[in-house]
Protein backbone atom coordinates (compact mmCIF):
# COMPACT_ATOMS: atom_id res chain seq x y z
CA UNK A 1 0.00 0.00 0.00
CA UNK A 2 1.21 3.69 -0.93
CA UNK A 3 0.63 6.12 1.30
CA UNK A 4 -0.70 9.38 0.93
CA UNK A 5 -0.26 13.16 1.75
CA UNK A 6 -2.21 15.75 1.28
CA UNK A 7 -1.97 19.92 2.22
CA UNK A 8 -5.83 20.57 3.03
CA UNK A 9 -8.43 23.20 4.74
CA UNK A 10 -10.13 21.79 7.42
CA UNK A 11 -12.71 23.43 5.72
CA UNK A 12 -12.62 21.03 3.12
CA UNK A 13 -14.09 18.11 4.83
CA UNK A 14 -17.85 18.37 5.70
CA UNK A 15 -17.80 16.70 8.72
CA UNK A 16 -20.77 16.15 10.89
CA UNK A 17 -21.52 19.85 12.56
CA UNK A 18 -19.67 21.96 9.81
CA UNK A 19 -21.18 25.49 9.36
CA UNK A 20 -20.96 26.80 6.08
CA UNK A 21 -20.42 30.75 5.37
CA UNK A 22 -21.74 32.31 2.78
CA UNK A 23 -25.27 33.71 1.15
CA UNK A 24 -26.83 30.63 -0.01
CA UNK A 25 -30.67 30.63 0.58
CA UNK A 26 -33.68 33.16 1.23
CA UNK A 27 -35.74 32.10 4.32
CA UNK A 28 -37.53 29.49 2.25
CA UNK A 29 -41.48 28.96 3.41
CA UNK A 30 -42.47 25.06 3.92
CA UNK A 31 -44.35 22.92 1.28
CA UNK A 32 -48.04 23.62 0.91
CA UNK A 33 -50.37 20.66 1.97
CA UNK A 34 -51.92 20.85 -1.37
CA UNK A 35 -48.14 19.98 -2.92
CA UNK A 36 -47.36 18.17 -0.17
CA UNK A 37 -50.73 15.36 -1.17
CA UNK A 38 -51.46 13.09 1.33
CA UNK A 39 -49.19 12.11 3.83
CA UNK A 40 -49.81 8.93 5.77
CA UNK A 41 -47.91 7.71 9.08
CA UNK A 42 -43.84 6.65 8.48
CA UNK A 43 -43.48 2.78 8.93
CA UNK A 44 -40.51 0.85 8.23
CA UNK A 45 -36.83 0.58 9.10
CA UNK A 46 -33.82 2.93 9.51
CA UNK A 47 -30.21 1.96 9.68
CA UNK A 48 -27.79 4.16 11.51
CA UNK A 49 -24.64 4.49 12.85
CA UNK A 50 -23.79 4.27 16.88
CA UNK A 51 -20.54 4.42 18.25
CA UNK A 52 -19.78 3.54 14.76
CA UNK A 53 -20.84 0.18 14.85
CA UNK A 54 -24.37 -0.22 12.35
CA UNK A 55 -27.47 -0.23 14.02
CA UNK A 56 -31.10 -0.91 12.78
CA UNK A 57 -34.45 0.50 14.71
CA UNK A 58 -37.96 0.68 13.73
CA UNK A 59 -38.96 4.01 12.19
CA UNK A 60 -40.75 4.82 15.43
CA UNK A 61 -36.90 4.35 17.39
CA UNK A 62 -37.97 1.33 19.03
CA UNK A 63 -36.57 -1.81 18.60
CA UNK A 64 -32.77 -1.32 18.25
CA UNK A 65 -30.34 -3.68 17.56
CA UNK A 66 -26.85 -3.43 16.54
CA UNK A 67 -25.94 -5.23 13.07
CA UNK A 68 -22.22 -5.04 12.65
CA UNK A 69 -19.93 -4.56 14.96
CA UNK A 70 -17.07 -2.46 13.44
CA UNK A 71 -15.46 0.12 16.20
CA UNK A 72 -12.06 0.25 16.58
CA UNK A 73 -9.32 2.14 18.33
CA UNK A 74 -5.88 3.44 17.12
CA UNK A 75 -2.61 3.17 19.22
CA UNK A 76 -3.31 6.44 20.32
CA UNK A 77 -7.45 6.21 21.59
CA UNK A 78 -8.79 7.58 18.36
CA UNK A 79 -11.90 5.82 17.75
CA UNK A 80 -12.63 4.49 13.80
CA UNK A 81 -15.25 2.47 12.36
CA UNK A 82 -18.39 3.03 10.29
CA UNK A 83 -18.38 6.80 8.84
CA UNK A 84 -20.72 8.25 6.36
CA UNK A 85 -23.36 7.45 4.37
CA UNK A 86 -25.48 3.95 5.02
CA UNK A 87 -27.73 2.73 1.85
CA UNK A 88 -30.42 -0.44 1.96
CA UNK A 89 -30.27 -2.71 -0.26
CA UNK A 90 -33.93 -3.33 -2.06
CA UNK A 91 -34.16 -6.49 -0.57
CA UNK A 92 -34.19 -4.69 3.19
CA UNK A 93 -31.80 -7.28 4.14
CA UNK A 94 -28.28 -5.58 3.60
CA UNK A 95 -26.66 -2.39 4.52
CA UNK A 96 -23.87 -0.79 2.55
CA UNK A 97 -21.57 1.19 4.75
CA UNK A 98 -18.51 3.10 4.61
CA UNK A 99 -16.03 1.89 7.00
CA UNK A 100 -13.40 4.30 7.62
CA UNK A 101 -9.48 3.93 8.75
CA UNK A 102 -6.17 5.97 9.85
CA UNK A 103 -3.19 6.35 8.13
CA UNK A 104 0.31 7.91 9.17
CA UNK A 105 2.08 9.43 6.18
CA UNK A 106 6.10 10.80 7.06
CA UNK A 107 8.12 12.20 4.32
CA UNK A 108 11.75 12.93 4.40
CA UNK A 109 10.99 16.62 4.49
CA UNK A 110 8.52 16.60 7.06
CA UNK A 111 5.78 16.52 4.89
CA UNK A 112 2.76 14.46 5.70
CA UNK A 113 0.19 13.86 8.87
CA UNK A 114 -2.97 11.94 9.68
CA UNK A 115 -5.45 11.69 6.74
CA UNK A 116 -8.71 9.30 6.50
CA UNK A 117 -8.71 6.02 4.36
CA UNK A 118 -12.25 4.61 3.09
CA UNK A 119 -13.68 1.53 1.40
CA UNK A 120 -17.58 0.14 1.15
CA UNK A 121 -18.62 -2.91 3.14
CA UNK A 122 -22.26 -4.76 3.50
CA UNK A 123 -23.66 -5.41 6.55
CA UNK A 124 -26.26 -8.41 6.78
CA UNK A 125 -29.44 -8.48 8.94
CA UNK A 126 -29.48 -12.22 8.56
CA UNK A 127 -26.70 -12.48 10.55
CA UNK A 128 -27.16 -10.38 13.39
CA UNK A 129 -30.73 -12.03 13.95
CA UNK A 130 -28.33 -14.90 14.60
CA UNK A 131 -26.58 -13.11 17.01
CA UNK A 132 -23.28 -12.79 14.85
CA UNK A 133 -22.10 -9.14 14.83
CA UNK A 134 -19.18 -9.77 13.54
CA UNK A 135 -20.25 -10.68 9.72
CA UNK A 136 -19.68 -8.23 6.97
CA UNK A 137 -18.58 -8.69 3.45
CA UNK A 138 -15.94 -5.87 1.69
CA UNK A 139 -16.85 -4.58 -2.13
CA UNK A 140 -13.82 -2.43 -2.29
CA UNK A 141 -10.31 -2.29 -1.57
CA UNK A 142 -8.85 0.58 -3.02
CA UNK A 143 -8.62 2.81 0.64
CA UNK A 144 -10.79 5.50 -1.36
CA UNK A 145 -14.64 4.31 -1.99
CA UNK A 146 -17.29 5.62 0.49
CA UNK A 147 -20.95 7.08 0.63
CA UNK A 148 -22.65 4.20 -1.48
CA UNK A 149 -26.30 4.32 -2.90
CA UNK A 150 -27.78 1.52 -4.29
CA UNK A 151 -29.76 1.25 -7.24
CA UNK A 152 -33.20 0.40 -7.10
CA UNK A 153 -33.57 -2.86 -8.89
CA UNK A 154 -30.10 -3.57 -6.29
CA UNK A 155 -27.89 -4.18 -9.45
CA UNK A 156 -25.24 -1.84 -9.20
CA UNK A 157 -23.97 0.95 -6.09
CA UNK A 158 -23.42 4.40 -6.65
CA UNK A 159 -20.29 5.99 -5.04
CA UNK A 160 -17.43 8.39 -4.78
CA UNK A 161 -13.52 6.82 -5.09
CA UNK A 162 -10.74 8.91 -4.49
CA UNK A 163 -8.66 8.70 -7.17
CA UNK A 164 -5.52 9.55 -5.19
CA UNK A 165 -6.21 7.17 -2.39
CA UNK A 166 -2.87 4.85 -3.19
CA UNK A 167 -0.83 7.66 -3.80
CA UNK A 168 2.12 8.89 -1.24
CA UNK A 169 2.83 12.35 -2.42
CA UNK A 170 -0.51 13.75 -3.94
CA UNK A 171 -1.22 16.87 -2.47
CA UNK A 172 -4.88 16.44 -2.42
CA UNK A 173 -7.96 14.07 -2.82
CA UNK A 174 -9.50 13.48 -5.87
CA UNK A 175 -13.21 12.38 -5.79
CA UNK A 176 -14.67 11.10 -8.48
CA UNK A 177 -18.14 10.04 -8.83
CA UNK A 178 -18.41 6.02 -9.63
CA UNK A 179 -20.58 3.05 -10.00
CA UNK A 180 -19.79 -0.98 -9.40
CA UNK A 181 -21.42 -3.62 -9.16
CA UNK A 182 -23.15 -5.35 -6.33
CA UNK A 183 -20.37 -7.78 -5.80
CA UNK A 184 -17.90 -4.87 -6.23
CA UNK A 185 -17.01 -5.69 -9.42
CA UNK A 186 -17.54 -3.91 -13.09
CA UNK A 187 -16.08 -0.72 -11.89
CA UNK A 188 -17.56 2.24 -14.01
CA UNK A 189 -16.03 6.64 -13.61
CA UNK A 190 -18.65 8.51 -14.98
CA UNK A 191 -16.22 10.96 -16.18
CA UNK A 192 -13.54 9.58 -18.92
CA UNK A 193 -11.41 12.48 -18.28
CA UNK A 194 -11.06 12.85 -14.24
CA UNK A 195 -7.58 12.85 -14.38
CA UNK A 196 -7.60 16.14 -15.65
CA UNK A 197 -10.61 17.40 -14.55
CA UNK A 198 -10.06 20.14 -11.11
CA UNK A 199 -12.13 20.04 -8.10
CA UNK A 200 -14.13 17.31 -6.45
CA UNK A 201 -17.58 15.37 -6.98
CA UNK A 202 -18.63 14.10 -4.03
CA UNK A 203 -21.82 12.53 -2.83
CA UNK A 204 -23.62 11.50 -5.58
CA UNK A 205 -27.38 10.10 -5.54
CA UNK A 206 -29.57 9.19 -8.58
CA UNK A 207 -33.15 9.50 -9.61
CA UNK A 208 -35.10 6.48 -11.04
CA UNK A 209 -33.98 7.99 -14.26
CA UNK A 210 -30.28 8.27 -14.37
CA UNK A 211 -29.95 11.43 -13.34
CA UNK A 212 -27.17 12.26 -11.02
CA UNK A 213 -27.12 14.98 -8.25
CA UNK A 214 -23.84 15.52 -6.36
CA UNK A 215 -21.55 18.04 -4.94
CA UNK A 216 -19.00 19.90 -6.48
CA UNK A 217 -15.87 20.99 -5.04
CA UNK A 218 -13.83 23.61 -6.99
CA UNK A 219 -9.76 24.43 -5.76
CA UNK A 220 -8.22 27.92 -4.79
CA UNK A 221 -4.39 28.02 -4.66
CA UNK A 222 -3.52 29.42 -1.26
CA UNK A 223 -0.05 30.23 0.01
CA UNK A 224 -0.57 26.84 2.79
CA UNK A 225 -1.55 25.11 -0.42
CA UNK A 226 -4.55 24.13 -2.70
CA UNK A 227 -8.43 24.51 -0.73
CA UNK A 228 -11.13 22.73 -1.77
CA UNK A 229 -14.96 24.56 -1.23
CA UNK A 230 -18.42 23.44 -2.26
CA UNK A 231 -19.44 25.43 -5.01
CA UNK A 232 -22.75 23.43 -4.07
CA UNK A 233 -25.07 20.96 -6.11
CA UNK A 234 -24.97 19.29 -9.83
CA UNK A 235 -26.89 17.11 -12.06
CA UNK A 236 -25.84 15.30 -14.77
CA UNK A 237 -27.28 11.99 -17.07
CA UNK A 238 -25.65 9.10 -15.84
CA UNK A 239 -25.00 7.86 -18.98
CA UNK A 240 -23.57 11.08 -20.25
CA UNK A 241 -21.74 12.53 -17.59
CA UNK A 242 -18.64 14.95 -19.20
CA UNK A 243 -19.37 18.11 -19.22
CA UNK A 244 -17.12 21.25 -18.51
CA UNK A 245 -16.54 22.36 -14.73
CA UNK A 246 -17.28 25.82 -15.90
CA UNK A 247 -20.81 24.00 -16.61
CA UNK A 248 -21.31 22.67 -13.81
CA UNK A 249 -19.77 25.72 -11.60
CA UNK A 250 -23.14 27.54 -13.19
CA UNK A 251 -25.82 24.80 -13.02
CA UNK A 252 -24.53 25.20 -8.76
CA UNK A 253 -25.38 28.36 -8.57
CA UNK A 254 -29.43 27.31 -8.25
CA UNK A 255 -28.14 25.90 -5.04
CA UNK A 256 -24.91 27.42 -4.04
CA UNK A 257 -23.44 25.79 -1.03
CA UNK A 258 -25.76 23.38 -0.66
CA UNK A 259 -24.16 19.95 0.42
CA UNK A 260 -25.88 16.33 1.07
CA UNK A 261 -27.83 15.66 -1.79
CA UNK A 262 -30.31 12.86 -1.29
CA UNK A 263 -32.99 11.91 -4.32
CA UNK A 264 -36.67 11.03 -3.40
CA UNK A 265 -37.41 7.45 -4.81
CA UNK A 266 -40.31 8.91 -6.73
CA UNK A 267 -37.43 11.21 -8.53
CA UNK A 268 -39.52 14.42 -7.77
CA UNK A 269 -37.89 16.37 -5.14
CA UNK A 270 -33.79 16.42 -3.88
CA UNK A 271 -33.00 16.86 -0.11
CA UNK A 272 -30.29 18.93 0.75
CA UNK A 273 -28.46 20.60 3.84
CA UNK A 274 -28.11 23.88 4.06
CA UNK A 275 -25.60 24.65 7.62
CA UNK A 276 -25.82 28.48 7.89
CA UNK A 277 -25.78 30.32 11.13
CA UNK A 278 -28.71 31.73 9.99
CA UNK A 279 -31.99 30.23 7.74
CA UNK A 280 -29.56 26.78 7.89
CA UNK A 281 -31.88 23.85 7.79
CA UNK A 282 -32.98 20.47 5.81
CA UNK A 283 -34.60 21.73 2.36
CA UNK A 284 -35.90 19.97 -0.42
CA UNK A 285 -36.27 21.04 -4.04
CA UNK A 286 -37.31 20.46 -7.23
CA UNK A 287 -34.44 19.27 -9.49
CA UNK A 288 -34.27 22.40 -11.30
CA UNK A 289 -33.97 23.95 -7.98
CA UNK A 290 -36.89 26.71 -8.73
CA UNK A 291 -39.34 25.84 -5.82
CA UNK A 292 -37.39 25.39 -2.67
CA UNK A 293 -38.62 24.13 0.84
CA UNK A 294 -38.13 24.27 4.34
CA UNK A 295 -38.55 20.82 6.01
CA UNK A 296 -36.74 21.36 9.46
CA UNK A 297 -34.88 23.58 11.20
CA UNK A 298 -32.34 22.47 13.97
CA UNK A 299 -33.07 23.37 17.48
CA UNK A 300 -31.38 26.36 19.06
CA UNK A 301 -27.51 25.71 19.59
CA UNK A 302 -27.80 22.56 17.33
CA UNK A 303 -27.12 22.09 13.63
CA UNK A 304 -27.63 19.16 11.30
CA UNK A 305 -25.04 16.81 10.53
CA UNK A 306 -23.84 17.00 6.41
CA UNK A 307 -24.48 13.28 6.19
CA UNK A 308 -26.83 12.78 3.28
CA UNK A 309 -30.25 12.53 4.71
CA UNK A 310 -32.75 9.96 3.64
CA UNK A 311 -36.18 9.25 1.87
CA UNK A 312 -38.76 6.55 2.95
CA UNK A 313 -39.80 4.39 0.50
CA UNK A 314 -43.29 6.80 -0.70
CA UNK A 315 -41.19 10.10 -0.58
CA UNK A 316 -43.30 11.47 2.17
CA UNK A 317 -40.58 11.38 4.76
CA UNK A 318 -37.03 12.28 5.86
CA UNK A 319 -34.82 10.53 8.55
CA UNK A 320 -31.45 12.78 8.92
CA UNK A 321 -29.18 13.60 12.23
CA UNK A 322 -28.21 16.50 14.23
CA UNK A 323 -25.20 17.61 15.71
CA UNK A 324 -26.09 16.42 19.25
CA UNK A 325 -26.01 12.67 18.14
CA UNK A 326 -29.78 12.63 17.69
CA UNK A 327 -31.75 11.03 14.85
CA UNK A 328 -35.24 12.62 13.78
CA UNK A 329 -37.86 12.17 11.12
CA UNK A 330 -40.03 15.01 8.94
CA UNK A 331 -42.44 14.90 6.59
CA UNK A 332 -41.65 16.84 3.19
CA UNK A 333 -44.20 19.12 4.28
CA UNK A 334 -42.46 20.25 7.67
CA UNK A 335 -44.74 18.94 10.24
CA UNK A 336 -44.63 15.86 12.59
CA UNK A 337 -40.70 15.99 13.31
CA UNK A 338 -39.63 13.84 16.03
CA UNK A 339 -36.00 12.89 17.64
CA UNK A 340 -36.44 8.95 17.15
CA UNK A 341 -32.98 8.55 19.03
CA UNK A 342 -30.50 10.72 21.32
CA UNK A 343 -29.37 12.65 21.92
CA UNK A 344 -26.15 10.70 21.96
CA UNK A 345 -23.56 9.34 19.13
CA UNK A 346 -25.73 8.31 16.61
CA UNK A 347 -25.60 9.28 13.01
CA UNK A 348 -25.76 9.47 9.40
CA UNK A 349 -29.67 7.43 9.13
CA UNK A 350 -31.13 5.96 6.26
CA UNK A 351 -34.67 4.43 5.54
CA UNK A 352 -35.27 0.64 4.43
CA UNK A 353 -36.32 0.47 0.78
CA UNK A 354 -38.41 -2.92 1.99
CA UNK A 355 -40.99 -3.25 4.38
CA UNK A 356 -39.43 -5.11 7.86
CA UNK A 357 -39.23 -9.09 7.28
Amino acid sequence: MKLRTFRFSPAVFLAAGLLLAGAAFAAAPKMPAAKAGTIGAPAGQIAFIRDRDVWVMDVSGVNQRVVTRVQARTPDGMIIGADGRLSWAPDGRRVAFTWSGLVDAKLPGGEGGRHKIYDIFVAYLDSAEQKNTSWWRRLTGDLGSRDPEWSADGSRILFSKDMNANTVNAVSPNYQICTMDAEGGSLQILRKDWQMTPGWMQSPTASPKGDVAFVLYTSQSQAEGTTFNAAGIAIRPMANFMASVDSLVAMCQRAPRAVAPCWSPDGKWIAFVDNRLTDGGLYIATPDFKEQYLVFAPPVSTNLTTFQPSFSPDSKWLTFGTTDGSIWICNIAGNGAKRISGPGADMAPAWSKAPRK
